[in-house]
């Protein structure tokens, strides 16, 4: 095996991890893996091992590894123009048109859209445009956010708090105290096993009526969710769900922001998330399959309805005082075109939708009749697997036991596979690129059984 020392020693001295054990990885207890290339769904590291990403990444290399169209375009645009900003009406062709294309493919409602760099800065500018927003309509006391626990949409201060998973917050001092929390659509795990899909759905519903009587209504803004739990657990919501919420949320006159940086731009078979469950949100957040991560890019997608109170805004008080150095980096635009040109001459949203449900499909019949395989779902290129202790009373695993690690590091080590054991559970994650084949499903799915069997018999 070959080896770069001198790059392990500088990874370890020098280099700043995220989500990381910091103790453990600089006294050498865990791997430094250095990836060297990659193409279609597999990466090949410093040492020659070539792996199959069923993760795409942190589910954005949508279109898949290797594909020189996008890197000609980002070559390209760098050769022109490398960089100008996008204060005060200046522009790029790439992010004028790349803003027209995002608003072919998103709902009917939406106005315009704002760019950033990465997810989480996203939603700080959405949070940011709500408080404006409500300002500007003399309703300065209607500012709390809404999110749900098991949620993700970022790790910064608001965004962080957005989040609703434990790890995000530990001494971190979040969440924030505009940041508020609703039960997560989750039924695998409810606390009543007696209730049926419809009971449940109308329990979530209840318990955020009940928020927003305990918080009052003029007092909340806006309500954040993705259309499919991601880091959480990769957990598509029960029947009714989104219809139901919509109702509460109308009703309250909450905004609605839908963190689509998962499952826009085809994930579950549909260009967004909003489509495929009739969600008719008034932002919507866009990131990695913007333009599949080969360079960094985000997007607010306004409403005409949030656009119309922006504008008068600006008109009362002059220019909005928001915005990012990077905002529409030209690179980054030239990257979103080639990408969305892509994945239409594919056809990869439809991909993602057929070999997607074969990949769940295949899953359930390998391994839904483990005794420890408590659920097998997922939606679209989205599928996840939950280990329990004992299937019958649905007893979960003690974490300290770490099965889902344990069950990632063995399909690694085994058949050079590459899936995420999500936090909060024993559960392991599938979001492979669109491109994935049949073939390739094939082998996730038979290197996955093999992991359980070593693991857990």
């Amino acid at each position: 095996m070959l080896k770069n020392d001198q790059l392990d020693a500088w990874d370890r001295e020098s280099f700043f991890h995220p989500s990381t054990h910091l103790a453990q990885h600089a006294r050498g207890e865990s791997p430094t893996r250095v990836i060297r290339t990659a193409s279609g769904v597999h990466i090949e590291d410093r040492d020659g091992n070539r792996l199959l990403d069923a993760f795409a990444g942190l589910y954005c290399v949508n279109v898949g590894y290797g594909r020189q169209e996008i890197a000609e375009a980002i070559a390209a645009q760098a050769r022109e123009l490398a960089y100008y900003h996008s204060y005060v009406g200046h522009g790029t062709e790439a992010s004028i048109t790349l803003a027209h294309m995002v608003l072919e493919r998103a709902p009917k409602n939406m106005s315009k859209v704002y760019f950033g760099l990465g997810g989480s800065d996203a939603n700080e500018t959405n949070v940011k445009l709500v408080w404006y927003m409500n300002n500007i309509l003399g309703r300065p006391e209607k500012k709390k956010i809404i999110s749900r626990w098991r949620g993700y949409h970022g790790s910064g201060l608001v965004t962080g708090s957005l989040t609703g998973l434990e790890l995000f917050h530990k001494k971190f001092d979040l969440p924030l105290s505009q940041v508020i929390h609703t039960e997560a659509p989750f039924y695998f795990r409810r606390k009543d096993l007696n209730q049926t899909e419809a009971e449940f759905t109308a329990h979530c519903v209840a318990e955020l009526e009940a928020l927003i009587e305990r918080e009052g209504a003029d007092t909340i803004a806006a309500f954040i969710g993705e259309p499919v739990l991601g880091t959480g657990g990769i957990v598509p919501p029960p029947a009714g769900y989104w219809p139901a919420i919509q109702k509460v949320l109308k009703k309250h006159d909450i905004l609605l922001i839908a963190d689509e940086v998962v499952t826009g731009f085809g994930r579950l078979g549909t260009m967004f998330g909003s489509d495929h469950y009739g969600i008719e949100a008034d932002i919507i957040t866009i990131a990695k399959g913007l333009t599949s991560a080969y360079a960094p890019l985000s997007g607010s997608i306004i409403s005409k309805r949030v656009w119309e109170v922006l504008e008068k805004g600006t008109d009362e008080n002059g220019p909005i005082g928001h915005g990012w150095t990077y905002s529409a980096h030209p690179i980054g635009a030239a990257a979103g075109v080639a990408n969305l040109n892509l994945i239409d001459d594919l056809g990869l949203v439809r991909n993602a939708g057929e070999v997607g449900a074969y990949l769940k499909k295949t899953m359930a019949e390998a391994l839904g009749d483990h005794p420890n395989v408590g659920d097998v779902r997922g939606e679209g290129m989205l599928c996840a697997v939950e280990f329990v202790e004992d299937k019958a009373d649905r007893r979960f695993f003690d974490p300290a036991r770490k099965i889902g690690p344990q069950l990632s590091a063995t399909l690694l080590a085994q058949d050079k596979v590459i899936a995420r054991a999500m936090p909060q559970g024993d559960i392991l994650g599938f979001a492979p690129p669109f491109c994935l084949t049949k073939a390739e499903a094939d082998t996730v799915v038979a290197a996955t059984a093999r992991a359980v069997k070593a693991v857990l018999g």
